[in-house]
């Protein structure tokens, strides 16, 4: 968590800060097929391959923007099953890691078994704040846990060929053994949530 910021005026550990902006950069096509950036530096890509957008790095400074989240620190919450509010480990317990999902219960049969999930997990002590701050939730959410959820791969924009250069045309969520992975700008890791269980947090805080 920022220093300072407690969980009572937490801003989340994922949202992204006004002085936080996407750095500055150019886009060209790769010798061997897809996209690269022009000054293209090894840790651009990671351990896939996929090139993953610049974001600048300033937690704390400027004002919070609740509807942006910061991609690295997205991709470290998820990768390492960090809390998104708080920035610590995320609660797991017997029956999975515990998740705030929008409820699409209406929408998809058997939802969420095979969700391809692009919000980190939460911890038990900051589920209320998540549910109040994220946008994506606000219109209603529900507690879910799942024993499991591989990484899958990621979220971003999918480039085309094109003259002078590659163009965004869509943004997609893709495997690294995709072809089109090669033509992708990540932003967003993505988990696979499967053996899904819904859970009531009250009870959950009372155990």
């Amino acid at each position: 968590m920022v220093e300072g910021i407690t969980r009572s005026n937490a801003v989340p550990y994922i949202t992204a800060w006004s002085a936080e902006q996407y750095a500055r950069y150019e886009v060209v096509a790769h010798p061997a097929g897809g996209i690269a950036y022009l000054d293209e530096a090894p840790h651009d890509r990671d351990a896939d391959g996929i090139l993953w957008a610049r974001m600048t790095l300033g937690p704390g400074r400027g004002r919070p923007d609740f509807g942006r989240v910061h991609l690295g620190r997205q991709r470290r919450a998820m990768r390492a099953l960090l809390c998104q509010v708080c920035g610590e480990p995320a609660d797991r317990a017997e029956d999975g890691a515990l998740w705030l999902l929008k409820d699409d219960r209406t929408d998809w049969p058997g939802w969420p078994e095979g969700m391809a999930a692009t919000h980190p997990p939460v911890c038990l002590g900051c589920a209320d704040i998540a549910a109040r701050r994220c946008p994506h939730l606000r219109g209603g959410c529900v507690a879910v846990r799942a024993r499991e959820f591989g990484t899958c791969g990621v979220y971003g924009s999918l480039y085309r060929p094109g003259r002078p250069a590659p163009t965004a045309v869509t943004d997609v969520i893709t495997t690294p053994q995709e072809p089109r992975a090669r033509w992708v700008l990540a932003t967003q890791l993505v988990r696979v949530l499967r053996d899904c269980s819904f859970v009531d947090l009250r009870l959950s805080r009372a155990a």
